[in-house]
């Protein structure tokens, strides 16, 4: 083809360009749009990261509360079963040694009065004191009973006598208790059986 000097020379229009160039400024529109939108979406999963997060926080804590709280139980209920171990320990120990207290009473009561000023006496009743000191130091301590009304938590009634019904009228074995538990029940004669008349 040939063109004339005094004709324009044919414009070549590249439509691809001009509709990059029409898209260019709607993409553009777009790109910003996506972007707010991208911005919006992003702090929303950010507050909703931040809330989960918290949640996990709160979650992670309450637990950490309970197992502390849990370990502090523990360790109280350790202390006190070490405790009852010690008295259970102390209680079986004594037990054994109250039947040689009794025996140093009996041994004592019925002493003949003709030995009284003899040294040896003295020295068995010294032993006597400083064993009962050793058990009161300890916690042990003598239920009372003699006189007192019968009580079947600290006594044991061996038999019914003559005196005041309801009554302690003879102790037949002491009882002791250890820091407020029943080591050995008193055995007592209570009172309750009329005189019978002749």
């Amino acid at each position: 083809m040939s063109f004339r000097e005094d004709e324009d020379p044919p414009r070549i229009i590249d439509r691809r360009a001009s509709q990059a160039g029409d898209a260019g400024g709607g993409q553009n529109e777009k790109s910003e749009a996506k972007e707010n939108e991208t911005k919006e979406n992003t702090e929303e999963s950010l507050a909703e990261q931040l809330a989960r997060e918290r949640e996990k926080a709160d979650s992670y804590l309450a637990s950490w509360q309970r197992a502390a709280a849990d370990y502090q139980n523990y360790k109280r209920r350790v202390e006190q079963e070490r405790e009852e171990f010690g008295r259970l320990a102390n209680a079986s120990l004594i037990i054994n040694l109250l039947p040689i207290l009794d025996d140093l009473e009996r041994a004592l009561e019925n002493v003949d009065t003709r030995l009284a000023g003899l040294t040896w006496l003295d020295g068995i009743r010294l032993i006597h004191r400083k064993f009962q000191a050793l058990l009161e130091m300890n916690g042990v301590e003598e239920i009372p009973a003699e006189g007192l009304p019968f009580d079947p938590n600290v006594h044991e009634a061996v038999m019914y006598g003559e005196g005041e019904e309801g009554k302690v009228t003879t102790v037949v074995q002491k009882g002791y208790k250890l820091g407020g538990r029943v080591l050995r029940p008193a055995m007592v004669v209570v009172g309750g059986k009329k005189k019978e008349e002749s």
